[in-house]
C-alpha cells in the first residue's frame, strides 16, 4: 500500500465566511473545523504525517488543538504566506525527505473521508497527479462581465475538483516552481501541473467532501456533523473548576482579577488568581478542551506574571470556536484571612467583563474552613468554579 503525506493549508482568511478571525478555527458540531479535519486525515491508514500550514501567529493555536484532538500524526505545523500558493510551496518545503507522495488537502474539508483519500494516492503513486471530481450539476454559462450570456459551455465535460490533490512530490515541486517563475495565479494545485504540460488525472469525489467558505456552507456543514456524529451536541454542558496556591508574603494577593488589601499573596508562574484560574478549568472542561496547564504551561515563559483575567478571555474565545458561550459561573474562594466580602462585588464585575456577560450571570462567594486544612492553617488559598455553557445559535 502507497503511503502519503498530507500537507494541509490553513492560513487562509476566510473572508467569505463571514467569521471573525480564521474560519478554520471556527467549531462545526462543537469541534473546531481544522481539528475536524486534521482527525480525518488521522484516521487515514493512507496518511504516513501531517503537516501543517498555519497563519502567522496561529502555530502554538494549531498544534494546541493537535494535541487536544489526538492527531498523533503531525509532523510539523509551519508559518504560511501571503497567498495560497505561497503557504504550499512553504509546506512542500518542510516536508522531511524521502516523500514521495503528497496529498494537498483544504483545512476547510473536514469531512474528507479515508476512501477518498486512498484512492488519491493510489492514483498519484501510479499516474503522478490525481484530483477527486464531482460532476458540476447546474447549467453553467459563461459572462466575463457577468451582465450579458456569452455562451453556455457543455455541462457533461465539467468537473468540481476537490481536495486532496494528491502528486508525485517531485512533480508539484516543480510545477510549483514554474508556476512562481511564470507569475501564474493559481486556483487549485492542479493548475500548475497543467501549467507544465503533465496530465492530471479525475476519479470521483464525494458530495459531502464540500470546502467551507460561505455562511450558507456552515448550515450545511452542521447538518453533516450531526449526522456524522450520532446524535445532536448538547445545548447546554457544564464544567467544574478547582485550583489552589500557596501563601506568599512576597506578592500581592489577586483574586478575580482585583488586587485584594493583604499582607500577603500567592506563589504561582502568573498573577496566581486562584479564583480565575479555577473558573478557566470549569469553562475548558464544560467543552472538553483539556485544563489550563494544557493551554497556559508554566514552563513557558510567556505566561510568568500573566494577568489572569486576559488568559480568561482567550479561554472564552475558545469556548466560542467550539460552538458555545458562557450562561452562567458560580465560584467560591476558600480562604481563612483576608476578609473578601468587600471585594467580591468587584470581583464579579471584573469576570463579566472577561466572559463577555452581564454581571447577573457571575457568582462569587468566599467562606472559611474555620480553620481546618492548609486554608484553615493560613497555608494557601483555594477555589472552586462551576461554569455552564450553551450552544449558540
Amino acid at each position: 500500500m502507497t503511503r502519503a503525506h498530507a500537507l494541509v493549508p490553513a492560513a487562509g482568511a476566510g473572508d467569505r465566511a463571514r467569521r471573525d478571525g480564521n474560519k478554520v478555527l471556527a467549531a462545526i458540531g462543537g469541534i473546531p473545523m481544522v481539528a475536524r479535519t486534521l482527525t480525518a486525515l488521522e484516521h487515514c491508514s493512507t496518511i504516513e504525517a501531517i503537516t501543517v500550514v498555519a497563519r502567522a501567529g496561529e502555530e502554538s493555536r494549531i498544534a494546541s488543538l493537535c494535541h487536544e484532538w489526538g492527531v498523533g500524526k503531525l509532523h510539523r505545523v509551519v508559518t504560511g504566506g501571503a497567498a495560497r500558493s505561497d503557504s504550499v510551496r512553504l509546506g512542500l518545503s518542510a516536508l522531511p525527505a524521502g516523500v514521495e507522495v503528497v496529498a494537498i488537502h483544504d483545512a476547510a474539508r473536514p469531512f474528507v473521508t479515508p476512501d477518498t483519500v486512498a484512492r488519491a494516492v493510489e492514483l498519484a503513486a501510479r499516474q503522478g497527479a490525481a484530483v477527486p471530481a464531482v460532476p458540476i450539476i447546474d447549467t453553467v454559462k459563461l459572462s466575463e462581465a457577468g451582465e450579458r450570456v456569452e455562451r453556455t459551455l457543455p455541462r457533461h465535460a465539467l468537473w468540481a475538483v476537490q481536495t486532496p490533490q494528491t502528486f508525485q512530490t517531485g512533480l508539484i515541486r516543480r510545477a510549483h516552481a514554474e508556476a512562481q517563475r511564470l507569475g501564474a495565479a493559481l486556483t487549485d494545485d492542479a493548475s500548475a501541473v497543467e501549467l507544465l504540460g503533465e496530465p492530471v488525472y479525475l476519479f470521483p469525489g464525494d458530495p459531502e467532501n464540500l470546502k467551507i467558505t460561505t455562511p450558507l456552507d456552515f448550515e450545511i456543514a452542521e447538518a453533516i456533523a450531526r449526522r456524522r456524529d450520532g446524535a445532536e451536541v448538547p445545548p447546554l454542558r457544564t464544567g467544574i473548576g478547582y485550583d489552589a496556591h500557596r501563601i506568599d508574603p512576597t506578592r500581592p494577593l489577586i483574586l478575580g482579577g482585583v488586587r485584594i488589601d493583604s499582607p500577603f499573596g500567592l506563589l504561582g508562574h502568573s498573577d496566581a488568581d486562584v479564583l480565575t484560574h479555577a473558573i478557566m478549568d470549569a469553562l475548558l472542561g464544560a467543552v472538553g478542551a483539556g485544563d489550563i496547564g494544557a493551554h497556559f504551561p508554566d514552563s513557558d515563559p510567556a505566561y510568568r506574571g500573566a494577568c489572569s483575567l486576559d488568559l480568561l478571555r482567550r479561554v472564552t474565545g475558545l469556548v466560542a470556536e467550539r460552538g458555545y458561550m458562557v450562561s452562567s459561573i458560580d465560584a467560591v474562594v476558600v480562604a481563612q484571612a483576608p476578609r473578601l466580602a468587600p471585594f467580591v462585588g468587584a470581583m464579579r464585575v471584573a469576570l463579566a467583563e472577561a466572559l463577555g456577560v452581564g454581571e447577573d450571570c457571575v457568582s462569587v462567594k468566599a467562606t472559611t474552613t474555620e480553620g481546618m486544612g492548609f486554608e484553615g492553617r493560613g497555608e494557601g488559598i483555594s477555589a472552586q468554579a462551576v461554569a455552564n455553557v450553551r450552544r449558540c445559535t
